[in-house]
């Protein structure tokens, strides 16, 4: 079975590349991120990918779904050590449902633990660790405010955000040195609270998300733009 390893720590990526190649399968690639996974994919797609969640820029979830759109339910097991709300929002939005794993990392150490997984994966099954589906269902029957699903920084940019100030004027006051670090974390807001379908439009994106603090409570836009229910 052809398989690609998305892992931006090295040392793991080829340690899982060895393992893995010596459970019978071929690793067509390994890469730090989707982006490099992605130029791999058009050159061959794999049989499968094995996909850390946290990447440098966008996360392996997003990563995924980009893939997916490209080449259809291609399996993926989500590899990750991150107990981050944003992965597990993202993975809510994502409409991942089948050919699918998305386990923790210390729950599946060793290649003959991911192994099972992969083939899982293939053939249409999906899995998630019960940790992860603990949190998953948590956050998908959460009753808190808008605000109170945002990382600390999170905060301060949405509400800087309310405030009307630019991404250069944010990132200076909140001392990061590159404005897109800021984009990043916009992005972030924009799938916690449900924009991603107005994210490519940045201005109405921004105006939206100033309505949702000055509100303090979840909206959503009709096609005409308009609220149409809480």
């Amino acid at each position: 079975m052809k398989l690609g390893i998305i892992e931006d720590n090295k040392r793991l990526r080829e340690g899982l590349a060895r393992g893995l190649a010596n459970e019978g399968f071929q690793i067509l690639f390994q890469c730090g991120s989707g982006e490099e996974a992605f130029q791999y994919c058009l050159q061959e797609p794999p049989a499968a990918l094995l996909m850390d969640v946290q990447l440098e820029g966008r996360n392996g979830i997003q990563c995924t779904v980009d893939l997916r759109r490209e080449w259809p339910r291609l399996p993926v097991v989500f590899y990750s050590i991150q107990d981050d709300a944003t992965y597990f929002q993202d993975f809510l939005a994502s409409g991942i449902l089948t050919h699918f794993a998305y386990v923790r990392k210390s729950n599946y150490l060793l290649p003959e633990m991911i192994t099972p997984l992969l083939k899982d994966a293939v053939a249409g099954k999906s899995f998630i660790d019960p940790e992860i589906e603990d949190r998953v269902s948590e956050l998908r029957f959460r009753s808190d405010g808008p605000m109170d699903i945002l990382e600390p920084n999170e905060k301060q940019v949405a509400d800087m955000l309310a405030r009307g100030m630019s991404n250069e004027q944010i990132a200076r006051r909140m001392g990061f040195k590159d404005k897109r670090t800021i984009s990043r974390i916009n992005g972030q807001i924009y799938s916690l609270w449900g924009l991603n379908d107005t994210a490519s439009d940045e201005k109405v994106a921004r105006t939206r998300v100033a309505i949702i603090v000055r509100e303090n409570r979840f909206l959503v836009w009709d096609r005409d733009g308009q609220v149409s229910e809480e």
